[in-house]
């Protein structure tokens, strides 16, 4: 009876916490940190699997050596039952695992001491039919666990799983308020700077031909051409606010920002086009402003895009034969674009380089994983 208070009492402390936070991995480290110090589980870790069943170790507690040697290598590497079981979807409940290879190579390789951690148990982290990762646990001189301690263990399971989906929804909703205020300020700017500006444009260019005297004419020259340039750039943040041809697919909304900045792009693609929503606008967003680059700073109004993508990763080349600038010894990153760019890039994982040669041009590389 009383273990049975003591397990509702950190199912209780454990369901608090997840409802209070709203940031995933802080979320997790603390319900996990409080089940290992509320029961005689002695250390865990969890894994969130893809849809093409890679497993990436988000959080960990209380790992002995061997298994926190360099960065967990050997909980991050090679195969296991766990994962096995999971991507055949097998896992219908908390089991316990007879063999780990991950912890059985850490073991063999000698690294550290592995605090008598021999075998651990694992459970899907899922809301519903939806599934995350696993949740495993382990704790020292212990090969079974009982049907209680499995029993406990699925349910802080279900609730991990309910308070990640709850998460994931929240985030989705934050994006949908993020894309409606996007569209938004769209509008108010074609209906209102963008307007004004291509009433200029009229205003400067009626002004050229009223006009006899020829100061006054290269006056109203230079205010519609500057108008002209400062309406491209307009809808060019427009577009970038609200971007079109998206629902076309990657190339063809390249395509349409290209023409819409005046550029000839010649495009060539290896492989298949077929992204996550994130790693595709990752894509989309920096080559907009690798292309914004090449119409403001290469001196030429053509560029190459060339697309290569694997089975891992895609890599994404533009390409100019423009006026290129100076790489500086230290490598400072030489504008806010290129910054922007690598940030984006950064941001999912990903890389951003250049190579520049005054006079030779500028080569942007972007290498993302998905």
């Amino acid at each position: 009876m009383n273990n049975d208070h003591s397990n509702i009492t950190i199912l209780k402390e454990i369901a608090e916490l997840l409802n209070d936070e709203t940031e995933m991995i802080p979320m997790l480290n603390g319900a996990l940190s409080k089940f290992l110090s509320g029961t005689k589980f002695d250390t865990g870790w969890i894994f969130f699997i893809d849809k093409k069943g890679k497993p990436e170790l988000i959080v960990k507690q209380n790992l002995p050596d061997a298994l926190a040697f360099n960065e967990c290598q050997h909980l991050k590497r090679g195969g296991c039952w766990c994962v096995s079981r999971y991507r055949n979807n097998e896992l219908e409940k908390a089991s316990n695992i007879i063999e780990c290879q991950r912890i059985e190579s850490a073991i063999e390789a000698n690294i550290g001491d592995n605090d008598n951690i021999t075998h651990h148990a694992t459970v899907t982290l899922q809301s519903g039919q939806e599934r995350f990762g696993l949740l495993n646990v382990a704790s020292r001189n212990t090969v079974r666990f009982s049907e209680e301690e499995l029993d406990l263990l699925e349910s802080v399971a279900f609730q991990m799983g309910s308070a990640i989906k709850r998460i994931y929804l929240t985030n989705e909703q934050q994006e949908i308020a993020l894309v409606q205020e996007r569209n938004r300020l769209a509008r108010d700017l074609h209906d209102s700077v963008n307007q004004l500006l291509f009433s200029v444009t009229l205003t400067a260019r009626a002004g050229i031909e009223m006009s006899e005297q020829v100061e006054i004419k290269e006056t109203f020259k230079d205010i519609q051409q500057l108008t002209q340039e400062a309406l491209t750039e307009m809808r060019a943040l427009i577009w970038q606010l609200r971007p079109r041809g998206l629902e076309s697919g990657l190339i063809e909304a390249i395509k349409i920002y290209a023409d819409m900045l005046g550029l000839h792009l010649s495009v060539n693609v290896s492989g298949v086009i077929q992204f996550p929503s994130r790693v595709e606008e990752t894509l989309f967003r920096t080559t907009q402003e690798a292309l914004n680059n090449v119409r403001r700073h290469s001196g030429v109004m053509s560029a190459q895009l060339y697309v290569t993508v694997t089975a891992t990763d895609v890599l994404l080349v533009v390409k100019d034969k423009g006026r290129g600038f100076y790489m500086e010894a230290h490598n400072e990153i030489p504008s806010l674009g290129l910054q922007s760019i690598k940030d984006r890039a950064n941001a999912v994982g990903g890389t951003a380089d250049w190579v520049s040669e005054i006079g030779k041009g500028t080569e942007l590389l972007i290498r993302l994983p998905y």
